[in-house]
């Protein structure tokens, strides 16, 4: 029998010698044990864990394995507000920042040291360690709150539970910043997995990192070969580092990884010669980069420089341009959408672009397919927009083949054969068989059951699909006629996906009426279009008795809207539709004003978004602004009050900074809602 020292003593040894290995294996890529042995011991430790269980150590290697569930996420604050990096998109941009860095400085004519790093294209996290054990792991969230995501950041093998044995200056409280992410190996091999499986394969890294982060249950988290690099801390003046490059040099010793391939350099020459040395080798890393990152080595004159509202003076992100690959179109699909819409798609040769393998880009309508003079055969230049969407850059004309024929849409639907109309002013042909065509009735329905409409959780594409095809519902309204029985037995359909089907269409009777007016579809009528109707009327039925004049008197309700909403009101199958969904027991009244108290800041101003924001969706951001009284719309012109740009901002950017517009980041957007 082991007696209590004895057990001490051998897990006290365990654990040292396991975090060792792990150190050397996850940190140092050195492995000096085999797994075969690393499981022995961990199994040996795992069993004396449990037979004596006031030994076990908080950052013990056994505490990695994923727990029991959480119910919720909690809040976590930032001990320092995790600030946004100002961008640059050019090298004159990076000359900028050194001119303004050097005369804030009062130094101008010296060759400043700066640390040149990878901007990993992950999720930013933040570790606090106190008395060198792991106590809490939050994420980004709006700067200054994140969420707690202690209990999966602790399944992650680059992540140290301890501090203990790697430096001696690790007392006290360090916070530690840094990315999740999943290399890309890892990634293409967990799409494997997934595809052998028969389930969906997730779409690109990051977004399946900040997924699996996110998480209430550690052991999905521990499933995703999440990998952590650090990156910075967040009070480096209470480190004893004179240096950025000092402090990064210290990380692994401490149990950390860090991205390879950075660099100190002298000067903004020798920055300018690494940016270009890290886009050359871009498409050879083994994980998705969005930029790279300028930081002031000195920590003194960090500390000198400080920072803004939102972005510290001392680091830049640079952006290097979407990456582009070759490849060839095999053939050109015709898509019909919801509104009818046939839409040209290339199929493409399978290539991976920026980490992410593409197969498919939309060449968007005759126009376009026409400007571009894509056929099929046809070598292509593919990117992906903002880092997100495929799109057909250009053709390669000296690689055409010949014989090639320039592609032109039918003159009729490709799915129900009903003939295809171009309306005058529009660039899109559309099928006029309304939702009798197949294709569209399949994209309604998902429509209206999507996040911004109806919100109807498990309703999604290869549902919706056989719903249409077993002729189980033949409008939107048919959801609601939807009984257990009928979906149990679709495919990949069990008792309990059935009953959280089930549950989930009955809450979606209680959304607001803007939320029913989205699901609908109504022509020329969006997110914010339907939030005006819904508070003009107030409820369904008094929106369908409005007529055109007084439709058109409501502010930002043009003819062209109060016609297209007058014309579905109109017709004798909305009619029916309506009468229907209201038999259903749907909510038919408008949110309350009171829960959407406007704010002086928003209201009246209207504002424009792109790019890619770090915690919010567009359509998280959009809902946020009009509930607080602002207006959001699709381009920048001299009306714009605010730009709120995110990653890969693209040309808004540049035209709302020749217009003097005043642009927010995510930051800044919160801060302008916070105003009373």
């Amino acid at each position: 029998m082991t007696s209590h020292d004895e057990a001490a003593a051998r897990i006290r040894e365990l654990t040292e010698e396991l975090t060792q290995h792990a150190h050397l294996y996850y940190v140092l890529d050195q492995s000096t044990i085999s797994d075969y042995d690393y499981d022995k011991l961990f199994r040996e430790l795992q069993e004396l864990e449990r037979t004596h269980p006031q030994f076990r150590a908080p950052d013990s290697p056994t505490q990695r394995v994923g727990g029991a569930p959480v119910d919720y996420l909690e809040k976590a604050d930032h001990p320092v507000p995790m600030l946004s990096l100002d961008n640059a998109f050019d090298e004159d941009g990076v000359r900028d920042f050194d001119t303004r860095v050097k005369r804030f400085l009062g130094l101008q004519g010296e060759q400043l040291p700066y640390v040149v790093e990878t901007k990993l294209d992950g999720l930013a996290v933040e570790l606090i360690y106190r008395q060198r054990v792991l106590q809490v792991g939050a994420s980004r969230g709006d700067g200054r709150t994140g969420e707690d995501v202690t209990h999966n950041l602790r399944t992650v093998p680059t992540i140290p539970l301890g501090l203990h044995g790697h430096g001696d200056h690790v007392e006290g409280e360090i916070v530690i910043r840094g990315e999740v992410l999943i290399p890309l190996a890892d990634f293409s091999a967990l799409n494997r997995r997934r595809e052998a499986e028969g389930e969906a394969t997730f779409k690109n890294p990051r977004n399946t990192a900040a997924g699996a982060v996110r998480q209430l249950d550690p052991r999905l988290a521990a499933e995703r070969s999440l990998k952590f690099f650090a990156h910075s801390s967040a009070d480096p003046g209470a480190l004893p580092f004179a240096s950025h490059s000092a402090f990064l040099d210290a990380l692994p010793d401490w149990g950390f990884r860090v991205a390879p391939g950075w660099e100190r350099c002298q000067g903004v020459v020798e920055v300018l010669r690494q940016l270009r040395r890290i886009a050359r080798l871009r498409d050879d890393l083994p994980h998705e980069i969005d930029g790279a990152v300028i930081k002031v080595d000195d920590i003194d004159l960090q500390q000198r420089l400080g920072e803004t509202t939102r972005a510290p003076r001392w680091a830049l992100a640079y952006k290097y341009p979407p990456p582009q690959r070759t490849t060839r179109v095999d053939r050109i699909l015709v898509q019909v959408g919801r509104t009818g819409a046939l839409t040209p798609v290339a199929d493409l040769e399978p290539i991976t672009v920026g980490g992410v393998t593409v197969s498919r880009a939309s060449l968007h309508n005759q126009d376009e397919l026409t400007r571009k003079d894509v056929r099929v055969g046809d070598s292509v230049i593919v990117q992906r927009a903002g880092d997100v969407i495929p799109e057909v850059v250009r053709v390669v004309p000296e690689r055409r083949p010949t014989g090639t024929e320039p592609f032109v849409l039918p003159e009729a639907c490709p799915v129900c054969g009903a003939p295809a109309d171009r309306e005058e002013d529009e660039a899109v042909l559309r099928c006029t068989n309304g939702l009798s065509c197949p294709a569209q009735l399949r994209e309604a329905i998902r429509h209206f059951a999507s996040r911004n409409a109806m919100d109807i959780e498990g309703m999604g594409k290869k549902l919706c699909n056989q719903l249409v095809d077993r002729s189980l519902v033949r409008d939107v309204a048919g959801i609601y006629d939807l009984r257990f029985d009928d979906v149990v037995i679709l495919e990949r359909m069990a008792d309990k996906s059935a009953q959280n089907l089930m549950e989930a269409i009955d809450s979606s009777r209680r959304q607001p009426l803007h939320r029913l007016l989205v699901g609908l579809g109504i022509r020329h009528v969006g997110e914010q279009g339907a939030r005006v109707l819904a508070d003009h009327a107030g409820s369904l039925e008094a929106l369908r008795a409005i007529v055109t004049e007084e439709l058109e008197a409501i502010e930002d309700v043009g003819p062209v809207v109060a016609a297209s909403v007058r014309a579905f009101f109109g017709g004798e199958r909305n009619r029916i539709l309506l009468d229907r969904l209201v038999a259903a027991e749907l909510r038919t009244t408008a949110e309350p004003r009171a829960i959407r108290a406007t704010s002086p800041a928003l209201t009246g101003k209207n504002f424009v978004l792109t790019g890619t924001l770090p915690s919010m969706t567009r359509a998280e951001a959009k809902a946020t602004i009009t509930t607080r009284g602002g207006k959001v719309t699709g381009s920048v012109s001299s009306k714009t009050d605010y730009l709120v740009a995110g990653e890969a901002a693209g040309s808004k950017l540049t035209k709302a900074r020749e217009l003097g517009i005043e642009v927010l980041d995510e930051d800044g957007l919160r801060r302008l809602l916070e105003e009373v």
